[in-house]
């Protein structure tokens, strides 16, 4: 697994720098162990096991990832996988923000979506 370079500007909108970042290891890796992901973030990242841990908690309260547990020698460890590859999460993404906007602005956004996207 090798380090990754820090920029959450893709999804500052709903996900905190620490947590985009933790997505963009378990990604491609599919499935991982706190102290993996934590081990991939620290070449780039000031950042401390316990933060990488109570992240990923918060991303399973959120539904982002789902997790499961090993039993090993120092008790139970959690396994981390993402529910949506990266794909999938930016287009529910897109689609949260598109519902929102038709739900506060009605007929109005949806004209405007109409109106810019018969341009192209």
């Amino acid at each position: 697994m090798k380090a990754i370079k820090t920029s959450s500007a893709d999804f500052e909108s709903v996900l905190s720098p620490l947590e985009a970042d933790v997505l963009k290891v378990l990604w491609p890796n599919k499935k991982l162990k706190v102290r993996e992901i934590y081990n991939a973030l620290k070449p780039n990242r000031k950042v401390a096991l316990s933060s990488v841990a109570v992240i990923l908690d918060r991303l399973y309260q959120r539904k982002i990832v789902e997790r499961d547990f090993e039993t090993g020698r120092g008790g139970i460890r959690y396994i981390y996988r993402p529910v949506k590859d990266r794909k999938q999460f930016e287009a529910s993404v897109v689609e949260d923000a598109v519902n929102q906007l038709i739900n506060r602005f009605g007929q109005t956004a949806v004209s405007y979506f109409n109106e810019r996207f018969s341009k192209k």
